[in-house]
């Protein structure tokens, strides 16, 4: 009996261990994200109505074709390849072929002296980012980044045991708001995040932006005693309006470590292909990318699909038909400030992020649904009072959904924002 006892009463023990052990991913079951949430409503609205009554501006996922000649490659490589080549593992840091390929077209878009061992291949932008927290902080290390956020930011550097810490936004431009940025750059703060063109105002960060803010990090990094890194995630850098481009964020301050996704340029959200490219000058580079290899064996986002490096290795100076997202812009820019809608015109990406006619842009999304607008509060992005609208959507579409912006606001508002 005394044996079945012990038995019991390990057994006991185990389930408590095994509670406590996933207890934290148990507790962001009850933190889904927003999005995600508005995103399946409309996919069930769509269901009773037909998707195309549906107005979902909720989900950035890109609407437009990949470009043809990546198409292309794919047909002419799956004929013409070996299958072992296309659909084996490729190397824990990727194709040698592709990570060269990639580091002579920053250096010839950028000129910074990229080699591939500066070059590791990842599963995206959050691939990318997932081994670049990785590399230089610690549990209890302190990130910075910059009020409007992508949400996802907190599970991606909370989960690694560092801190991420929201500089609040500056509404009026939604640069950074440099004042309280210096606050609250103190000792534990290893990494600045960035991301530009930002998701989700779609503000691009000005060069003199990016200038003021790599001489803070300069001096700050002397005064502290320790280098601050600058992450860059850059899955939106090739949607960028009016013939402008944006200004690359690694020419500003060495110690960059630039995060890449092919997922919004190529159109390939599905395929989870991306880069980590460690700046050259970077204190530390010899050593990050063979980082890299070692931080992958723990966390999973090893050996993204060799055909898809292959694939976008041929490609890197295409891009998808972005064009449509700019006409997307001006059709909803124009109509919401013709409404009265305070806004920041987008510079790039597919979003858009007007200040709700209230301050409560969760009770103004609520009204919204009642109209089939689909709208994401500015909340959870660290910015209450705004909304969010991914515009990456058919146009003919958002040319539909318009008078139903008029109708919310003559008939919630008075016509008045």
């Amino acid at each position: 009996m005394a044996i079945y006892a012990v038995k019991g009463e390990l057994s006991r023990r185990l389930r408590r261990k095994f509670i406590m052990l996933v207890q934290k991913y148990k507790d962001m079951l009850s933190g889904k994200s927003v999005i995600r949430q508005l995103s399946e409503f409309a996919t069930a609205r769509g269901q009773e109505i037909g998707y195309e009554n549906v107005f979902d501006y909720s989900l950035g996922n890109p609407s437009v074709p990949v470009p043809g000649e990546f198409t292309d490659v794919m047909l002419r490589m799956l004929e013409t390849r070996e299958t072992s080549e296309l659909h084996g593992y490729s190397p824990s840091l990727g194709i040698t072929g592709v990570r060269e390929a990639v580091a002579a077209s920053l250096e010839k878009r950028f000129g910074i002296p990229y080699r591939k061992e500066h070059i590791f291949m990842a599963s995206g932008a959050a691939g990318a980012l997932a081994h670049a927290f990785r590399l230089v902080t610690e549990p209890g290390d302190e990130i910075l980044t910059f009020a409007p956020f992508f949400p996802e930011y907190h599970p991606y550097v909370d989960l690694t045991g560092a801190v991420l810490k929201i500089v609040p936004p500056d509404c009026g431009s939604f640069q950074i708001n440099f004042e309280k940025f210096e606050e609250m750059l103190t000792q534990k703060v290893m990494a600045v995040l960035v991301n530009t063109p930002n998701n989700p105002s779609g503000v691009v960060y000005s060069g003199e932006t990016l200038q003021r803010l790599g001489d803070i990090l300069r001096k700050k990094s002397a005064e502290h005693g320790h280098t601050i890194y600058l992450i860059s995630d850059e899955p939106y850098r090739e949607i960028v309006f009016d013939g402008a481009e944006a200004p690359c964020v690694s020419r500003f301050y060495d110690n960059t470590i630039m995060c890449y996704s092919f997922s919004k340029s190529l159109s390939l959200p599905g395929e989870r292909i991306g880069y980590v490219a460690v700046h050259p000058g970077c204190d530390g580079a010899e050593f990050m990318v063979p980082m890299c290899g070692q931080i992958s064996r723990g966390i999973g986002h090893n050996c993204p699909p060799s055909i898809i490096q292959l694939a976008v290795a041929e490609v890197l100076d295409k891009t998808a038909d972005i064009s449509v997202y700019e006409t997307n812009r001006d059709l909803i820019y124009n109509e919401l400030t013709g409404l009265g809608f305070d806004c920041v015109k987008p510079g790039g990406t597919f979003y858009i992020f007007p200040k709700a006619p209230e301050e409560d842009a969760k009770a103004f999304c609520q009204k919204a649904l009642k109209y089939d607008l689909v709208l994401v509060p500015g909340d959870t992005f660290g910015a209450p009072g705004f909304f969010r609208m991914a515009y990456c959507i058919d146009t003919e579409k958002v040319k539909r959904s318009l008078p139903a912006f008029g109708r919310l606001m003559e008939e919630e508002y008075k016509g008045r924002a």
